[in-house]
C-alpha cells in the first residue's frame, strides 16, 4: 500500500508543485487528504489527486485525520525537519511574506506608497 496515513509526499502538480505534504486521510483508490500542515510547508489541508503526489520513503506515526499539531509533533519525532531542510514559522505568514521580511522590505498594500497621488494646494 503505497498512499497510506502518515505516508508523507511531494507534491508534483498544481500551486504547491515541490513542496512536501503528508496523507492524513484516504478518500478511495484515486484521493487522498494531504496537509503540510501550512505553517511549515505552505501545504494547505486539502483533497488531492494521488496522481498529483510522489510518495517518499518516510512515513509518520500519526492517526487517521490527525490535526496539524500532531503532524509538525511527529515530524520532529522523526527528524525529518532537519533532513528535508524545513522550519516552522508564524501560522500567519508565508514564504512570501517570509522572504520580504529577510530583504528588508514591507510586503502588502503599503510596500510601495507611488501610486497614491498627491494633491496640490
Amino acid at each position: 500500500m503505497m498512499f497510506e496515513v502518515g505516508r508523507v509526499c511531494l507534491k508534483i502538480a498544481g500551486r504547491e508543485a515541490g513542496r512536501y505534504c503528508v496523507i492524513v486521510n484516504k478518500i478511495d483508490d484515486n484521493f487522498v487528504t494531504v496537509t503540510g500542515p501550512r505553517n511549515l510547508t505552505d501545504v494547505k489541508r486539502r483533497r488531492c489527486n494521488v496522481n498529483h503526489l510522489e510518495p517518499i520513503l518516510d512515513i509518520l506515526k500519526i492517526k487517521a485525520d490527525a490535526n496539524d499539531e500532531s503532524v509538525l509533533k511527529a515530524y520532529q519525532e522523526a527528524n525529518l525537519m532537519k533532513k528535508l531542510n524545513l522550519e516552522v514559522r508564524k501560522k500567519h505568514e508565508t514564504k512570501s511574506e517570509e522572504k520580504a521580511k529577510k530583504k528588508g522590505k514591507k510586503s502588502g498594500k503599503d510596500s510601495n506608497d507611488s501610486h497614491k497621488k498627491v494633491k496640490k494646494k
